[in-house]
């Protein structure tokens, strides 16, 4: 801990001749100058630390010369000024003390006192000077740390906050989906299905944590659009007509549209718009081909278009199991990418969990297709 900067300044000093020691104590005392006296180099270093405000030291001194009891004080990095007090100087020993960044080289016997004390004040001086500066540096660095926590802790509100609000909008985008199926019975479900169809391909082909969340929404909100469609056309009994077919081929760009306010679903908007796009480039609504498609709309395309093949329509009967495994492969390559169909319907038989057949309004009639 630094000391105050208004205390009477400290000074230590090191000489082997007794004499030397007094005389000098003396004088610095008459200056007001709190004096610690040591016998050497070895005594020096036992005695000194941080509280001294200079270090006055002789060159010649019989258990560690001055010049090595600085190196020691140099390894220490108290920052204290070093004064060396010699009355046998010569220029070599002065460069030498100079490159070890003594602060000043006195002569003695001590002639001018005025002098003297002008240059120990400097020494005191530059001593305070450090130790402001370390304290400001510690003051800075300690606001630094707390402004670093502040933001830290305003960085976790804000996440926190950012996750609620995506929770909340996707609650809400949720019931809005809810309220889409229920126009239509027949694909009541649907969303449900094709989420989970969706998520369990996309654990079995390796997906991290991230791209299934974003798989997950995609799949669960890939029909939105839908709720803008008269229902005349979604409850329309028998295929639908050019113009009917025209307006629900709109839905993928409609349910983008109502994504694109959503900053934190961008990827999921890519994948609405384009999840009846086809390999080949025959899809809608922007007939993109193969690798402009990203692996999650590949897989969601998938997911989508077999439950839609066995699920029942009031104007068409569902195909079994067999029949729409059979359709994916002749559709591979051209609609379908043919790795994750393969994937897909190599496993089909892991989409029987009991938590997945209870969300299928065919649960049993699957069940018996699967196993035939």
């Amino acid at each position: 801990m630094d000391v105050k900067l208004d205390k009477k300044p400290k000074i230590l000093v090191a000489d082997d001749d007794e004499l030397v020691c007094s005389t000098v104590r003396k004088i610095l005392e008459a200056f007001a100058y709190d004096v610690v006296t040591t016998s050497g180099g070895q005594e020096l270093l036992k005695r000194v630390d941080r509280s001294f405000d200079v270090i006055l030291i002789d060159i010649n001194m019989p258990d560690m010369d001055g010049f090595e009891t600085i190196e020691q004080l140099n390894q220490r990095e108290l920052g204290i000024p070093v004064l060396v007090l010699t009355g046998s100087g010569s220029m070599d020993d002065a460069v030498r003390a100079i490159n070890l960044g003594v602060h000043d080289f006195l002569g003695k016997p001590i002639e001018d006192l005025d002098i003297f004390n002008v240059r120990i004040k400097r020494a005191v001086e530059k001593r305070n000077f450090v130790r402001r500066e370390h304290r400001y540096k510690k003051d800075l660095e300690e606001d630094i740390r707390l402004k670093a926590l502040q933001l830290e802790e305003q960085n976790k509100l804000l996440r926190a906050y950012s996750d609620s609000l995506e929770n909340a909008t996707v609650q809400l985008m949720s019931s809005l989906q809810r309220a889409m199926e229920e126009k239509d019975h027949y694909t009541a479900g649907h969303t449900m299905r094709v989420t989970n169809y969706a998520v369990m391909l996309g654990t079995i082909l390796g997906l991290d944590s991230h791209d299934l969340v974003v798989l997950r929404r995609a799949a669960q909100f890939h029909d939105i659009g839908k709720l803008v469609i008269d229902l005349s056309c979604i409850r329309k009994n028998g295929p639908l007509s050019p113009q009917e077919r025209t307006l629900i081929n709109e839905h993928p760009g409609v349910g983008a549209s109502i994504i694109k306010p959503l900053g934190f679903m961008e990827r999921e908007r890519f994948i609405i718009r384009h999840h009846h796009e086809r390999i080949d480039g025959g899809g809608y609504p922007d007939g993109l081909v193969g690798d402009q498609l990203d692996e999650l709309t590949k897989i969601i395309t998938v997911a989508d278009s077999y439950d839609a093949m066995t699920s029942s329509r009031n104007y068409r009967k569902n195909m079994n199991v067999g029949e729409a495994v059979e359709e994916l492969h002749t559709c591979s390559g051209s609609q379908f990418d043919s790795e994750i169909v393969e994937v897909f319907t190599d496993n089909i038989h892991r989409f029987t969990a009991d938590q997945f057949l209870m969300t299928h309004p065919y649960g049993d009639e699957f069940n018996h297709n699967l196993a035939n």
